[in-house]
């Protein structure tokens, strides 16, 4: 069995296999409970709207850590799925979001779950050496703090000016610098 390769070069493509290994085990629970079109990434917003009420997409953005495209993304599902409704807001541009009566029932066997879901989450917490949610928050605030472009760019002076476009010119049609040719991040 080859051993898959470890270290700070292939960060992201470790971030994404542990998220995809928690985030399928998570929806498996979900399709146990007979909510199989219900995804791990509505969890925050179901929450937040079931705490607060109808909000706009950008605050909902902000109370639940992501951009707003992000959570514009996840709510046009979510609004597919009949689990949100759109209302217009004060401003032609602004979206309110509110959970539908199909969401606001499936609440409790949500909040089992999640419950159960961060007992889990605990429990894998203490068989590692430095709790998880503790090395992702302190990423996250590295990160807010000095950007991961800004550290390439340290890493490389001149990568991500001019030398760029001579990166990209001999790059496959609808290829750019930093992205796969699925179009997600490298």
């Amino acid at each position: 069995m080859e051993v898959p390769p470890r270290g700070p070069a292939i960060l992201g493509t470790r971030l994404r296999h542990l998220l995809e290994l928690l985030d399928g085990d998570v929806a498996a629970v979900y399709a146990d409970l007979g909510l199989a079109h219900f995804r791990p990434r509505f969890t925050p917003v179901v929450r937040v709207l079931a705490a607060s009420g109808p909000r706009s997409i950008r605050d909902l953005a902000r109370a639940i850590g992501v951009t707003h495209s992000a959570a514009s993304q996840t709510v046009a599902q979510m609004a597919r799925d009949g689990l949100v409704s759109l209302a217009p807001g004060e401003d032609a541009r602004q979206r309110i979001v509110g959970l539908t009566p199909k969401a606001e029932s499936l609440v409790p066997t949500l909040e089992a779950e999640w419950a159960a879901t961060a007992a889990a989450a605990a429990a894998l917490e203490a068989e590692l050496s430095f709790p998880l949610s503790r090395i992702l928050d302190e990423a996250l605030e590295a990160l807010e703090r000095r950007s991961m472009r800004q550290r390439i760019a340290d890493a490389a002076p001149g990568l991500t000016t001019g030398a760029a476009a001579s990166l990209t010119a001999g790059a496959e049609p609808g290829l750019t610098a930093g992205r796969a040719p699925d179009g997600g991040e490298e």
